[in-house]
């Protein structure tokens, strides 16, 4: 059948992304259904890339999806499903393994959403990572907490983004905290606090081989943009620096340590101030947010939502190959701005090759021959961020679409 029928994607995303994806699987001749949530009915999605579009309530049980999936299965084959947002990584890799459907399983996926599995299975490979407890034995807790000294990071363990993220100050504030957490304390760790700058690297990933990976460096810590507000930024580093270098190969390690057989990833690394040593802080079986996915585009040439779709439509059952890679520097400056739509004709240089116009924010994507001049324009446009459009809000405590 497969030899005389298009292939069929199922994509399922709670969150409005994956718009390339979507383009691309079309663009390879699949037939593309999307399952989404109903108060994304609306939302900018590629309709003409979309063969079916089907909607869900929000929060909607791993039960309740297998039926709707299965049910949509009697009339129809569906030979690949896809997660475009890591909140629904875990469902699908349910509804895979319920369907025998070929992709990552839910063993697999753990190392790439619970931050506990990875930093363990980081550990065992001989990765530095920051110490850390399981939020499980108050006597563990105890010892942790006498060994290792403040401050420490309470987190959940499958949340991103900062999301559900507390900083502990004493040991007396913590139980406070467990208390509100109630039973779902064993869905959170603990972990040291390891001042540093923080990078990320995106990798395409092949017959678990790295093919292509670019590593970033971010403005300030995004946990600290997160919760105490500021600019978002991040460029691409220059590809001969030992930073770059250092991280490449611990990116490597670590993705073969993890067993993904194929797809992207977004791993972020910690430099501490302390000792000068990089440690892994999380990795996830995606495409980066905050416009990152652009900012390699930029650069390399590489659309890592493209490639993404590539591997998973092809399984492993024909060869892939990478896209030949440009050698350029990009950077993206990011911000929630006060203005509905911040008005930014005023910044005029010409290495804006995209201006965000999402509501509330402000923003450019940069690209250059030079990454000193992608630098440059990042500081120079942060301060002035803060003056024509910087807002805040609290960060939540759940995610929002």
């Amino acid at each position: 059948m497969l030899d005389t029928r298009p292939l069929t994607i199922l994509c399922i995303s709670s969150y409005e992304k994956g718009q390339e994806f979507l383009r691309a699987s079309k663009q390879m001749n699949c037939r593309v259904l999307l399952l989404t949530v109903e108060k994304l009915r609306h939302a900018d999605w590629p309709r003409e890339s979309i063969d079916e579009t089907f909607y869900m309530p929000e929060h909607l049980p791993l039960e309740h999806l297998l039926f709707t999936v299965s049910y949509m299965a009697r009339s129809q084959p569906i030979d690949r499903v896809v997660a475009l947002d890591e909140f629904d990584m875990e469902n699908v890799s349910a509804l895979r393994e319920h369907l025998r459907i070929p992709g990552m399983g839910l063993t697999t996926v753990r190392y790439f959403r619970d931050k506990l599995a990875m930093r363990a299975r980081a550990q065992e490979a001989g990765i530095l990572v920051p110490e850390f407890a399981h939020v499980l034995n108050y006597d563990h807790l105890r010892a942790f907490m006498s060994r290792i000294p403040a401050p420490w990071l309470l987190k959940p363990r499958s949340q991103a983004s900062g999301i559900g993220m507390k900083k502990i100050h004493a040991e007396a504030d913590l139980w406070p905290w467990l208390d509100q957490l109630g039973d779902q304390q064993s869905f959170y760790l603990l972990e040291q606090f390891v001042p540093g700058a923080v990078y990320h690297v995106d990798s395409v990933v092949s017959e678990r081989e790295v093919l292509f990976a670019e590593v970033h460096g971010y403005g300030a810590p995004p946990l600290d943009v997160s919760h105490y507000g500021g600019v978002f930024t991040t460029r691409t580093l220059p590809r001969d620096s030992a930073e770059t270098k250092s991280m490449l190969q611990i990116n490597k390690h670590l993705i073969r340590s993890l067993g993904l057989l194929r797809g992207v990833t977004h791993a972020e690394f910690l430099k501490s101030q302390a000792d000068g040593k990089f440690y892994f802080i999380e990795i996830a079986a995606r495409v980066g947010g905050a416009y990152i996915a652009d900012v390699v585009e930029a650069a390399s040439n590489i659309n890592l939502w493209r490639e993404w779709a590539r591997l998973e439509i092809s399984a492993g059952k024909q060869p892939y190959t990478l896209p030949q890679a440009r050698r350029e520097y990009a950077g993206v400056i990011l911000s929630l701005a006060r203005q509905e739509h911040p008005d930014t004709s005023a910044y005029t240089d010409p290495e804006i090759i995209y201006r965000v116009s999402k509501y509330h924010h402000a923003g450019f994507v940069l690209k250059s021959a030079n990454p000193e001049r992608i630098q440059q324009l990042l500081d120079s446009y942060s301060a002035r961020f803060i003056n024509d459009f910087l807002a805040t809000q609290p960060v939540p405590d759940k995610p929002t679409s």
